[in-house]
């Protein structure tokens, strides 16, 4: 398999070129990418080969492919990848040793994990042509949503960025980060803040560095619009790009209003990076000529739009290293029925599935610290640790619910974690906030998934219902 990085410029052009054929081109070029990552796949891994030996020798139908998950494929992590030198465990020693952060897998591809909310944490792998079509993918969002006057304030201020990632393990951020360590003269027009730094931290930084862009996860931009509005942090972004979980559409509003600027967000996962984008309507348009999206029911059987679905199915037309095809990926969604008003021919849903958590705290002094999810989402991906949820079960005591691998010291694990976790609370003027182990293991939420952090009076149990 070539190592050699696909160019950008062709798959912006041919991105560009389908968009204006409108829905025929679309779904031609959706179904012909379909045809072809289906017949790779079944050539290159064994276990599709496997999965498919009964169907017929070209599947331009989704539908007749039967259904796959993180479960399924992680089970067969060697026989899934379709490159015969990746196996399970080499890919979990490089994302065990943390002097590879940065470095590529194999020397070919980017490593990035999932936290597993689903049950079962996955990790995935990408070619150059994923990390490719991602950044056309890009490029189709800010060619639709910046004016030529944004583009001209943004080259005015340097393009200077700020982007605040999960950096920890080896994500596809943590790599990214890693590599702007080692070229400063990219540092200068990138900055890389963690989002386990104290808000105080992430404030002063910003307001030194003022960037014309930022890039923070969801619920961190609901925080830091908090800090916008109250005077402590004090920027001016050209716009603001949000990922990784989603917010009530008035709360996109009021962070665009506190920093006067345009807001996005994304809907994607690890198992499809470039799946949509944004508009300046609301609504996210499904990059349908590089991924098939289906809204389901709870049979998996084709949900019409206007009608929210029980789950979603995604084929990721792209990724050979790792086939995602008919993959269940968890999250309820709507379609729009009717022509979205931006003039946009893609697909256009909104996502049920994706709500950020923010954990409210006081200080003994009475200052309020709220701390984004991301930052407790690291400590459910270390060794030992096959899932974590963080309740807060009360203003000052936390509950960390736990499934460990077994066969591994679990006091240690445990002791460890709950030190980690005392210690990023301390940071944050809340070392009278206890950290204590749940007897009960992680529970999922009516939807399915297992929700890494609870906030306080939401989405209760059985378990904190009998807490006194």
């Amino acid at each position: 398999m070539s190592t050699t990085s696909p160019r950008v410029l062709p798959l912006i052009l041919d991105a560009r070129r389908t968009l204006k054929g409108g829905a025929a081109a679309i779904a031609e070029r959706q179904r012909a990418r379909f045809a072809e990552i289906v017949a790779f796949a079944r050539a290159n891994s064994p276990y599709y080969r496997e999965l498919y030996r009964d169907l017929p020798e070209r599947i331009e139908d989704a539908r007749s492919l039967p259904i796959t998950d993180k479960k399924k494929l992680m089970a067969r992590f060697d026989d899934w990848a379709t490159d015969r030198d990746v196996t399970l465990e080499q890919a979990r020693a490089f994302i065990d040793n943390p002097e590879l952060i940065g470095e590529r897998f194999l020397g070919k591809y980017i490593v990035s994990t999932t936290s597993g909310t689903t049950g079962t944490p996955g990790i995935f792998i990408y070619d150059d042509r994923t990390m490719a079509v991602v950044s056309a993918a890009l490029f189709r969002w800010f060619s639709a949503w910046l004016t030529a006057a944004d583009v001209l304030r943004l080259l005015a201020r340097g393009g200077r960025m700020s982007m605040l990632m999960a950096t920890g393990g080896h994500f596809a951020s943590a790599t990214a980060a890693a590599r702007l360590r080692k070229e400063p003269r990219r540092a200068q027009r990138i900055q890389a803040l963690s989002v386990h730094m104290p808000m105080q931290e992430l404030v002063k930084e910003l307001n030194r560095f003022q960037p014309a862009a930022v890039a923070p996860y969801a619920s961190l931009a609901a925080l830091l619009a908090d800090e916008q509005e109250a005077g402590r942090l004090h920027i001016n972004p050209v716009f603001m790009v949000l990922s990784a979980e989603g917010l009530p559409l008035a709360e996109y509003d009021r962070i665009a209003r506190a920093f006067g600027t345009k807001v996005g967000n994304s809907y994607a996962a690890c198992e499809c990076m470039h799946l949509s984008y944004m508009c300046r309507e609301g609504w996210l348009h499904v990059n349908a000529d590089w991924v098939l999206l289906e809204p389901v029911d709870a049979d998996h059987r084709p949900t019409p739009p206007g009608q929210h679905s029980h789950t979603v199915l995604i084929s990721n037309l792209v990724n050979r290293a790792q086939p995602i095809l008919r993959y269940d990926l968890g999250d309820s969604v709507l379609q729009r029925p009717d022509a979205c008003p931006c003039g946009n021919p893609l697909p256009a849903i909104r996502v049920q599935g994706r709500a950020a958590d923010v954990l409210t705290f006081f200080t003994q002094g009475g200052e309020r610290v709220a701390i984004p999810p991301l930052a407790f989402g690291l400590f459910g991906d270390r060794p030992g640790i096959e899932l974590f949820q963080i309740v807060q079960a009360s203003p000052t005591n936390l509950r960390v619910r736990l499934r460990m691998v077994a066969g591994i010291d679990t006091e240690r694990v445990w002791h460890s974690l709950q030190t980690d976790i005392q210690h990023l609370l301390a940071e944050r003027k809340l070392g009278h906030v206890t950290v204590e182990r749940a007897q009960e293991p992680p529970e999922q939420s009516t939807g399915g998934k297992f929700r890494q952090v609870i906030p306080l009076g939401t989405g209760s149990t059985e378990h904190e219902r009998k807490k006194p």
